[in-house]
């Protein structure tokens, strides 16, 4: 078949890459506008638009797809469109255009964690058990009928950027065989079933950690906003990030927000166990060990703000 594929994120080259490995002719890659990024804000390609230029396919760089990417798309006439993450929604006349519609991975089992997150807030809620789920795209946000899915466990200390890539490479594979599957006339898809949740967009505020949360709950939050947009708490007025924690079962309680040193260990109140924090950075530093932050600044015991 001929496709058109979209998508933006570095979770959607592994996507990208089995397309373009397939039997199938990809005709162009659609993804987003460059985009200002790091301290100069200087503009640079999506991971999507890098990895086809070096593979050598036409790209169509649109934020929406309206206007003159509608058109491009049109006068491609493909049969379908393959979308992975690639941050923006696809409307009609375009998304009835490709002869076969078009087909949308999603890192999650929907009908849970609908939404641009999945994989984050799966994380944040304690989800044990995720996967990827290839669908059919019809107007209702990520509601369309399921070709296939796979399941994957959550690892206990396994964060939001772990778990994605791992997807993003498994999704691959599976959003192929569908492809492979609809070509030969042999695809299924069946209707959703299950209770709905949603997965918004994270914004900075979703970081700030409560410490009276229990601990298993302020480590999930950790986890799932990691490494994007980040844990962090602030202390003395400034903020501080927590990239790396887990629960110290052995240690008593500290009441929440407490700092305090156990031998080598940095512990962190919360509303249960203590979290023992590995890996921290400071505003304005680079990345370090928890409690040699700790020991380079003034000595005792502090309360953490929320």
């Amino acid at each position: 078949m001929e496709l058109v594929f979209a998508g933006s994120p570095a979770a959607a080259v592994p996507s990208l890459q089995a397309i373009a490995a397939s039997r199938h002719e990809l005709l162009a890659v659609v993804t987003r506008e460059d985009s200002p990024q790091g301290r100069r804000g200087e503009l640079t390609p999506t991971p999507v638009a890098a990895a086809a230029e070096e593979l050598g396919y036409p790209l169509i760089k649109a934020n929406r797809l309206a206007g003159a990417a509608t058109e491009a798309i049109t006068a491609l006439r493909p049969d379908l469109g393959v979308i992975v993450a690639y941050g923006g929604l696809v409307r009609e006349p375009l998304l009835s255009l490709p002869r076969l519609g078009w087909i949308n991975l999603h890192f999650s089992l929907l009908p849970r964690w609908r939404g641009a997150a999945p994989v984050q807030r799966a994380i944040m809620a304690g989800d044990d058990l995720t996967g990827a789920s290839v669908f059919q795209l019809v107007p209702e946000l990520d509601a369309g009928d399921v070709f296939g899915h796979l399941t994957q466990p959550v690892g206990a200390h396994e964060t939001a950027g772990h778990l994605l890539d791992s997807l993003a490479v498994s999704g691959a594979e599976l959003l192929v065989r569908v492809v492979d599957a609809l070509a030969d006339g042999t695809a299924r898809a069946v209707r959703q079933q299950g209770d709905v949740t949603l997965a918004p967009k994270l914004d900075l505020e979703d970081g700030r950690i409560d410490w009276t949360e229990p601990a298993t709950t302020v480590l999930n939050t950790i986890r799932g906003v990691t490494p994007e947009p980040g844990a962090f708490t602030t202390l003395d007025g400034l903020r501080l990030k927590v990239l790396d924690s887990q629960i110290a079962r052995d240690e008593p309680r500290l009441s929440p927000g407490h700092l305090a040193l156990s031998g080598k260990r940095l512990l962190a109140g919360t509303g249960s166990e203590p979290l023992e924090l590995l890996s921290v950075q400071p505003a304005g530093k680079k990345a370090m060990r928890a409690a040699d932050w700790w020991r380079g600044r003034a000595a005792g015991s502090s309360l953490v703000a929320q």
